[in-house]
């Protein structure tokens, strides 16, 4: 029992460190090829991971494996246009000038509901009001509205909002971003002199952020 318990949690911490490996993808944007290789690491793992007999290196070299054969599609896939649209494939166009592609639908196996399913997960509600609708390689959606239908912009309105920059926290849940504070050239000390604006100590605080203009906000623990 303590040797499966063991095993469990090493092949865990290696599947975790390959995964790693692979890059900061959402399960949903995995590319074809990211998603097989996911799948076989899983097995991979499984098999030394409840069968004791199986040496656990068994499982350990073909993962590494797999994790060297994914770098090196990444790598061609970053330099060959051509081996990209092989291994990924290319989007398809479902939506064209506010006409749906039936032959692109089905060669691409999807029905009328699901891709109102998925434009309503892109919070368009109404097929009419999609000019373009493009299948990724990675199986989500990118919608174009028509002209009528897009959310005006600060541009269209001609308006010059005041810039904010990026965002820095420096209080989490009652702990203090050190990095962020030298980020920004800042210290405790001047820390605490804002956070008394709010008659609060660091420890009391859900979360303090401050942003590039130097607009400060704290909010209080319950």
């Amino acid at each position: 029992m303590l040797v499966t318990y063991i095993r469990s949690i090493v092949l865990y911490i290696i599947v975790l460190v390959v995964t790693r490996l692979m890059g900061k993808r959402e399960i949903g944007q995995l590319q074809p090829f990211e998603f097989v290789i996911s799948i076989m690491i899983a097995d991979l793992a499984t098999i030394p991971m409840s069968e004791v007999g199986v040496p656990i290196f068994d499982g350990i070299i073909p993962i590494f494996s797999l994790l060297i054969m994914h770098l090196i599609i990444t790598v061609l896939n970053l330099k060959s246009m051509n081996f990209r649209r092989i291994v990924c494939g290319k989007p398809a166009m479902l939506v064209e000038k506010g006409t749906v592609n039936e032959q692109v639908l089905e060669k691409e196996r999807l029905d009328l509901s699901e891709l109102l399913e998925k434009l309503r997960e892109k919070n368009v509600f109404n097929l009419s009001d999609a000019d373009y609708v493009i299948l990724e390689t990675n199986g989500e959606i990118s919608v174009i509205l028509k002209n009528n239908k897009k959310v005006p912009t600060v541009e269209d309105l001609n308006i010059s909002p005041e810039y904010t920059g990026m965002t820095f926290t420096l209080i989490l849940d009652g702990k203090v971003m050190k990095e962020n504070l030298q980020l920004l050239g800042k210290n405790k000390k001047w820390l605490n002199k804002e956070l008394r604006k709010f008659k609060a100590e660091p420890k009391e605080v859900l979360i303090a952020t401050i942003n590039e203009s130097g607009e400060f906000f704290c909010q209080r623990k319950d």
